[in-house]
């Protein structure tokens, strides 16, 4: 049955060949223009993506309280030649250890002259888990890198390449189509995904979707599959996004939302319908949260914003994701319909306020880093009284920020806890509760009391 299977096939192959040979000289010079042109690219983007490779602890599914180490493996782009990666969140979450294999050798930033490895240990710089982007950080200069492109000049059917590890195998590329431009997969997140064709496997993860130009348009995130391969549905974070959120990581360690406090609907047909509008785009103000940036403004509910900072607004999702994305304090001028008239409002954009990373820009690595617990450690101040709930402890440190990385307990904490003891010895400032955790050795017991919004409350863990 198998030898009749090859016969058939071998049969319907020969005349698929023979009309290959065929063609026009015309048309073959073109295909080959075109192979030639995919191989250039190939060789073009391959030099600056990278393999991440990551060591860590993980809870034993079905045991519980019992953790083992693993091993995953993803993809990154190099954005910098001095060694600045961008990959996705996942990829590293809950690592201890993170290497980069580069895709071809390079010169470290005291090199002799003498062969370098391509594996090297890679910084955690910072994680976004909103946008599922993480940068990572290795020692080394000169490196390859791509360029990231406009992703709002994409369009439906635009040719691109996915480049990435998938399965483990280093430097793979596949090629289709962009299927959509913005595509919403949680209605409750504010990022739109690029949707393509081009075969995304596990391993894919954080490697770059590349255009025509060998630039970046996207960062491959996740598949839809029902069987875990890939079935034509991938979806990649668009590079506008990244460039966002690597700017903010590379500089502050951090990213900071945008914000409005509006909220939208976008215009169908039975809105536009049963309030007789003049317009069946652009979205509906439904309300305005009267402590956000914009309640100041002549913004109103049932306003109809049609576009923002001179672009059309096509949907509330594409809004919100657009407003997240800005920098805290640009000024923006919104385009409104309001009954007949047609005006304008100019609305800066404010800090979300349940942005758990509010108080990381106060602070450094540093200066403000307590290593034993993973954190980012702030003075307790009367200044950011307006910024916490009534305080019930008369002194202590705010947790800023977690580090992620490091060999700690940073995951017990949550950004805007005020830690007021250790294992009941008091706590003041931030050198007081240094002094109480270098005592500490690993394996320690360790109790820290703290207050949570409103509550107090007792962490309780062994020191890594």
């Amino acid at each position: 049955m198998r030898r009749l299977t090859l016969i058939l096939f071998l049969c319907a192959l020969i005349p698929s060949l023979s009309a290959a040979q065929n063609l026009p000289r015309r048309d073959r010079v073109r295909l080959d223009k075109m192979s030639t042109s995919l191989q250039k690219l190939a060789q073009h983007a391959s030099p600056a993506v990278v393999q991440v490779t990551t060591k860590g602890f993980y809870p034993v599914q079905g045991d519980d309280g019992n953790v083992a180490t693993q091993s995953g493996t993803g993809s990154g782009v190099i954005l910098d030649p001095s060694g600045y990666i961008v990959t996705n969140a996942h990829v590293i979450e809950g690592a201890q250890k993170v290497a980069v294999l580069l895709s071809t050798g390079s010169k470290s930033s005291d090199d002799d002259g003498s062969p370098e490895p391509n594996v090297t240990a890679a910084e955690i710089i910072g994680v976004d888990s909103e946008t599922d982007l993480a940068v990572l950080k290795i020692d080394k200069s000169d490196l390859p890198v791509l360029k990231l492109a406009d992703s709002s000049r994409l369009r439906q059917g635009e040719l691109v390449l996915a480049c990435g590890s998938p399965f483990g195998l280093q430097n793979t590329i596949s090629m289709g189509v962009i299927s959509s431009i913005a595509r919403q997969l949680d209605p409750d997140s504010p990022v739109l995904y690029i949707q393509t064709d081009a075969p995304i496997n596990p391993g894919n993860s954080g490697g770059p979707l590349i255009n025509t130009k060998g630039e970046v348009v996207g960062i491959n995130a996740m598949i839809y599959s029902q069987s875990g391969g890939n079935q034509g549905l991938g979806f990649a974070i668009p590079s506008n996004v990244v460039d966002n959120v690597y700017r903010q990581i590379k500089a502050e360690g951090h990213v900071h939302h945008g914000y409005l406090g509006v909220d939208s609907k976008t215009i169908d047909t039975i809105i536009a319908s049963a309030l007789q509008l003049p317009t069946h785009r652009g979205v509906i103000v439904e309300d305005i949260d009267p402590d956000g940036p914009a309640s100041d403004s002549d913004l109103q509910p049932g306003d109809i914003i049609l576009s923002m900072g001179g672009k059309t607004v096509s949907g509330a999702s594409k809004l919100s994701a657009d407003i997240a994305q800005r920098p805290i304090g640009e000024k923006i001028s919104f385009d409104l319909m309001r009954g007949t008239d047609k005006l304008k409002v100019e609305l800066e954009i404010g800090e979300r306020p349940d942005d758990q990373l509010k108080f990381a820009h106060m602070v450094t690595r540093e200066s403000n880093l307590v290593r034993q617990f993973g954190i980012l450690a702030l003075n307790l101040d009367k200044k950011f009284s307006d910024l916490l709930p009534e305080l019930r402890m008369k002194a202590g440190v705010i947790v800023a920020a977690k580090v992620a990385g490091l060999p700690s307990p940073s995951d017990e904490f949550e950004a805007g806890d005020v830690i007021g003891a250790v294992n009941g010895e008091p706590v003041a400032d931030i050198n007081g509760l240094r002094a109480v955790v270098s005592k500490l050795q690993p394996g320690d017991p360790v109790v820290v009391n703290i207050q949570r919004g409103p509550k107090l409350a007792i962490l309780a863990f062994e020191l890594p």
